[in-house]
């Protein structure tokens, strides 16, 4: 399935390409910052949960799909390029090569992903002339509340107030649901909505992304802490040197693995409740792909 993977990565790609604005005109410098974060690489998570969950429950139209994939690729990469400035983490390289910032100047990365997320709603927006456009609404909706103050953004403040602090148990799955678990939640909502799936069906895709958000910020911090630049692709030991306090910290390492482990199962479980049009074995080896990773 790993060559699957890489394949629906390029596709995903090709995507990402299609919606980015050509790199001409006075403000062509953001185009090209834009192309820079935005190409960079990675696993593409999102738009591909996104994507699998539309099809498995039965969507079929790609240019109702399409927008919000590189939309929600759009937002996670801004927010990418905001964690490594300066003011916040501070780091250098992400994904095996140097930060926006780096490359571009403070600014303009600051810019940059000012631009990707006020365009990633420009791009989400097309969507809006598909066949059902009431599904376009409502996703829609999920996108820009779970991107923001209630959602990813939340989780961001929390995260960064804590630096050289301890929160407790519930105060870190708090910040873990929103920073790293909501535009997860995003992805497999909007999947779902845009194949016209119950309300039920919504909320039961919530709560797997849910789970699978927080055993990925949970092995996230296990690798930050056993892994290597080289291997991962970013500075590590960077929570030891923002001073912040992850689940490893808190709870110990067996705690971690013990963790992932038990939020994956909670996922998995859950997603065999649903119905499946075109089958769940991919998303189900993607989904222990994720949390099982080493970068």
């Amino acid at each position: 399935m790993r060559q699957q993977m890489n394949r629906k990565i390029c596709d995903i790609e090709t995507v990402l390409k299609k919606y980015l604005p050509d790199k001409e005109g006075y403000q062509k410098t953001i185009f090209e910052a834009m192309e820079y974060a935005l190409m960079a690489g990675g696993k593409r998570l999102r738009p591909m949960f996104m994507y699998e969950i539309y099809t498995m429950l039965g969507g079929s139209e790609p240019d109702a799909i399409e927008p919000f994939m590189a939309a929600i690729e759009m937002i996670h990469t801004y927010s990418l390029i905001h964690d490594d400035l300066p003011a916040m983490d501070n780091d250098e390289y992400r994904r095996g090569r140097k930060t926006t910032h780096v490359v571009y100047g403070e600014a303009m990365g600051i810019l940059a992903g000012d631009a990707l997320l006020n365009y990633a709603y420009e791009t989400a927006s097309k969507a809006f002339g598909c066949e059902y456009p009431e599904r376009a609404i409502e996703a829609y909706r999920v996108l820009v509340s779970k991107a923001g103050v209630f959602g990813m953004v939340g989780g961001q403040v929390v995260d960064v107030e804590m630096n050289g602090k301890v929160p407790d148990r519930d105060m870190l799955k708090f910040i873990y649901e929103l920073k790293t678990a909501a535009l997860l939640e995003a992805s497999f909502m909007i999947g779902g909505i845009m194949a016209g799936a119950k309300k039920d069906e919504v909320d039961t895709l919530c709560r797997i992304a849910r789970n699978v958000g927080i055993a990925f910020q949970i092995q996230d911090d296990i690798l930050d802490v056993t892994s290597t630049t080289e291997e991962l692709g970013k500075p590590v030991k960077s929570d030891e040197k923002n001073e912040k306090t992850t689940y490893i910290t808190l709870c110990g390492m067996e705690a971690a693995k013990k963790a992932v482990k038990e939020y994956s199962e909670n996922a998995v479980a859950l997603l065999d409740g649903l119905p499946a049009v075109n089958g769940r074995e991919y998303v189900k080896w993607l989904v222990s792909e994720l949390i099982n990773r080493k970068k």
